[in-house]
């Protein structure tokens, strides 16, 4: 089975030449995971690709995250940022997957200071650029904002949208994280959306097999079938080991089917990218 991590971080170290961002998120660990960390870690863990998505505190840049990719382009890909309030942001769209290594963007409204960009319209060419453009989006949104995600799907019914970290709040765990799940898995019905399985250790109090979320994951599964479920892990605040997080959905859940494993463990995921299955699949 090819195994592909939707979203890991990785990072630099805070240096005057790249001092991390202020934010209201903060760097996961200190020191930094870079590049060669992660490719050893996955090869313990027996995860052969992964998605590298630039942490907020590294600002916009995707330097870092694109040089990994391209030094090895069968295991690395990039879902980067894009500053969509810098000049000539929407002029790049067109030719932003023209990077080497890049399959598309990442964008985060989840929040306070960043949601008014999505609630109040002001990314909406954001959304009709990426159709034209056939650019994957992962959207950081909130359960509360289903009803526009849901808009945005029904206008742009090309545009491929995945919700990260099933839309869950990182401050909550359990019921509470999950007190609105509803409007998650309303947007189902739009075939353009898929989920992101991703983090969930980090969503709730159990340990290790979580049983507590495989309910959770049941429906999910129900509403979106396994073709627009993508496992991952968001590696640096995992509190578990990354070869726990691949054996909780391969070992620990008995309603899924092999077929059903390889699609969420790496091919929908590959697939949605466009990204070639690698020779030995």
């Amino acid at each position: 089975m090819m195994i592909a991590d939707a979203q890991v971080h990785i990072w630099g170290p805070n240096t005057p030449e790249r001092p991390w961002k202020e934010g209201p998120v903060k760097p996961h660990r200190d020191p930094p995971l870079g590049a060669e960390e992660l490719l050893a870690e996955m090869d313990r863990a027996g995860v052969y690709r992964a998605i590298l998505v630039p942490p907020s505190w590294d600002g916009d840049r995707n330097d870092l995250c694109l040089e990994a990719a391209q030094k090895y382009p069968d295991r690395l890909g990039v879902m980067g940022r894009l500053n969509v309030n810098g000049p000539g942001a929407r002029e790049r769209i067109a030719g932003w997957c023209e990077q080497r290594g890049m399959f598309g963007l990442r964008c985060s409204f989840n929040r306070a200071q960043w949601a008014p960009m999505l609630t109040e319209g002001k990314v909406d060419w954001l959304f009709e650029e990426a159709e034209k453009a056939r650019m994957p989006l992962m959207l950081m949104v909130k359960h509360s904002m289903m009803d526009i995600v849901d808009r945005i799907a029904q206008r742009h019914p090309t545009l491929k949208l995945a919700l990260c970290h099933l839309s869950l709040e990182s401050s909550k765990r359990d019921a509470e994280a999950f007190a609105e799940f509803d409007k998650l898995l309303a947007v189902a019905r739009r075939p353009n959306i898929s989920v992101k399985v991703s983090a969930l250790p980090a969503y709730t109090a159990d340990s290790y097999p979580y049983r507590a979320l495989h309910p959770y994951l049941r429906r999910v599964y129900d509403a979106f079938g396994p073709k627009r479920m993508f496992w991952g892990t968001d590696l640096a605040r995992l509190t578990c080991t990354y070869r726990q997080a691949v054996t909780m959905f391969t070992e620990e859940i008995p309603w899924l089917t092999q077929e059903d494993k390889e699609w969420i463990m790496g091919r929908a995921l590959c697939e949605w990218l466009g990204w070639k299955m690698p020779a030995h699949a």
